[in-house]
């Protein structure tokens, strides 16, 4: 079995509907931080904006729950959190970009997704967030709605998993101890070029700019032809960040 962190408790699965939700389970009967859900291979994974995610066995599929105790707005600073862990995994001879908010690019192929769910308590404070990381270890799925090709990372699921613990562990530990400006910065550094020029679909629109870089919150700063813009909640189909 895969080795995890000190103090970090290995739910394993063969087969699951979603590890998400089986951590979201966990986590409302009071797992504690650091409760990973892994299944071999899941039946109902999903990815953000309800999209499937393809999860047959040979890949990585996990969720950790994690209780950051910090505002409710602070939650999506851990997206950006789980993406530098994943990146940590890819050896350095392999070009690695980030894309907001939080895909993960190796060699230009999408090697992982995350996708984050929380729980917020009366007092407007995080009781709970669960950060599900699927990542191609052993294949890259192709799919046709897909806006980049797959990417695998190669070698087995279990030392992905005992990879990705660690360096999920050393992240958040980082953000903890730093803030969100060190991970903001070091994401940043991951990403697309300043001034690329980018599109973001809000619903059924469309934005246009280029990529200015990221607020104090981890908002996509667009300079637009009408000006500055802010984006919150977006996905972006251009070329950076």
């Amino acid at each position: 079995m895969p080795v995890l962190p000190d103090g970090w408790t290995l739910v394993a699965l063969d087969s699951v509907g979603s590890t998400n939700d089986e951590a979201i389970r966990l986590a409302d009967s009071g797992a504690a931080e650091g409760t990973v859900v892994w299944a071999r291979e899941q039946t109902g994974g999903r990815g953000r904006r309800g999209r499937n995610w393809a999860s047959p066995a040979g890949n990585l599929y996990s969720t950790t729950v994690l209780r950051p105790a910090c505002a409710a707005q602070r939650a999506s600073e851990l997206g950006f959190v789980a993406a530098l862990a994943v990146g940590d995994l890819v050896p350095a001879d392999r070009g690695v970009r980030l894309k907001w908010p939080n895909d993960v690019l190796v060699d230009g192929g999408k090697v992982a997704g995350i996708l984050l769910e929380s729980a917020i308590g009366q007092d407007g404070l995080v009781e709970h967030v669960v950060a599900g990381i699927g990542v191609n270890v052993s294949f890259a799925p192709q799919l046709p709605d897909m806006r980049y090709p797959g990417a695998a990372l190669g070698g087995t699921v279990e030392a992905a998993l005992e990879g990705l613990t660690r360096a999920l562990a050393a992240r958040l530990a980082q953000w903890r101890r730093d803030g969100f400006d060190t991970v903001r910065a070091e994401w940043l550094a991951k990403a697309g070029p300043l001034g690329a020029e980018v599109d973001v679909r809000l619903g059924e629109g469309l934005v246009r700019g280029r990529f200015a870089g990221l607020d104090r919150e981890g908002a996509l700063l667009l300079e637009t032809a009408d000006g500055p813009r802010k984006i919150v909640s977006g996905e972006l189909l251009g070329r950076a960040a």
